[in-house]
């Protein structure tokens, strides 16, 4: 049987259960399952606030448009991104008329604060960091650096669902954590994702912004007294982002077993390191010993990685890349030559199957495949 990089395991009975009672009250939209699952993750995370959205991507745009309005910040100002990460974060800079300048990674294959400060400019206003993989890197170290310089940090926490900290959840010290509940993500529904803001004003704006700047949503709406249901105000031009209660519903059966898919991930992570130890051109991508990582990759470096992923395909076992260098990407690569280490990564790096369904003898039998061809 082939071995896929990523399966998403449902709990379909209870799932279902969760979605027929949205079909039975003939309520699939935004309402009462978003506003539970929003309740269910602020609980879960210790997070002040949380806004149930479609997706991750709509979440970034949605954080930098509010941050850009509300600061004042002009076009063409500058957002210190990461090249290694899922064209999605940047393209959510370009969205809002933003200039992305590309920090390089360390080690961890997240921003490296030292590139990240040779960064800073007089243009500089925020800080986006991506938790690839589920790993914090040297997070702690942007979070100073924000903190020096004024800027406002973005957590891109896509990978980060369940990630700790000294016993707390990701996204408590950032300005707007983004999560993903994508169909592959660790938590997966279909498609969706979370905003959370550290300041309460900026979670209610956010509830108008991502219904298209409308002042009361139609579940709201719907719940009033008296005959002016229909009455509202659209008090500036937002957008369609909101999620729905379909999506709500499964993340609320996902989140429930969300600890322990993660913890057998950490598993799987002990497994491979123990496997590929033998083996010294096979490296592996560590996770800062400061967290408790959600694990959404094991990642691997590997001086012939193109030749290794069809060595490893005759055998079906299909590993993925996370991520092409986006400088080279035409939309980009204006700072080609800028991230040295963040290039030599991308054609480095390989992502080793990474699910619920993956067995130990599974990952001998990819070790050791790893470690005959390796070079």
């Amino acid at each position: 049987m082939a071995t896929q990089l990523f399966v998403p395991n449902f709990r379909i009975d209870e799932c279902l259960e969760q979605i027929r009672e949205c079909l039975e009250k003939g309520w699939t939209g935004l309402g009462f399952k978003t506003l539970e699952f929003e309740k269910a993750w602020t609980e879960y995370t210790g997070l002040p606030h949380a806004h149930f959205l479609s997706s991750n991507t709509v979440g970034l745009h949605l954080a930098l448009r509010m941050l850009k309005t509300r600061h004042g910040w002009s076009d063409g100002d500058e957002i210190i991104v990461t090249p290694l990460t899922f064209v999605s974060s940047n393209h959510a800079v370009m969205y809002e008329g933003l200039h992305p300048v590309f920090a390089d990674v360390d080690e961890s294959l997240c921003l490296d604060p030292a590139d990240v400060e040779r960064k800073i400019s007089a243009k500089t206003r925020a800080v986006m960091f991506v938790g690839i993989g589920g790993n914090v890197g040297r997070y702690d170290e942007i979070v100073a650096l924000c903190r020096k310089h004024g800027l406002k940090l973005i957590l891109d926490a896509a990978h980060m669902s369940g990630t700790r900290v000294e016993g707390r959840h990701v996204g408590y010290d950032a300005d707007v954590t983004v999560f993903s509940f994508q169909a592959v993500k660790n938590l997966p529904t279909a498609d969706s994702g979370m905003i959370c803001f550290a300041d309460a004003e900026d979670d209610a704006r956010a509830r108008k912004l991502s219904w298209l700047g409308i002042n009361k949503d139609t579940f709201a709406r719907t719940n009033a007294q008296g005959a002016y249901k229909w009455m509202y105000d659209v008090e500036e031009v937002g957008f369609k982002y909101h999620g729905n209660s379909i999506m709500a519903g499964i993340g609320l059966v996902q989140l429930k077993y969300l600890d322990r898919d993660n913890a057998y991930r950490r598993q799987l992570a002990v497994w491979y390191s123990r496997e590929l130890a033998q083996y010294p051109h096979v490296r592996v991508v560590d996770h800062s010993e400061k967290c408790e990582s959600s694990r959404h990759l094991f990642q691997v470096r590997l001086s012939n990685r193109d030749e290794m992923m069809f060595a490893l395909n005759e055998h079906e076992i299909y590993p993925g890349v996370h991520y092409r260098d986006n400088t080279q990407y035409r939309m980009y690569a204006y700072a080609q030559g800028t991230c040295p280490e963040a290039h030599r990564a991308s054609d480095e790096v390989l992502s080793l199957p990474m699910h619920l369904g993956v067995t130990a003898h599974e990952v001998a039998k990819i070790a050791s495949l790893l470690g005959k061809h390796a070079k």
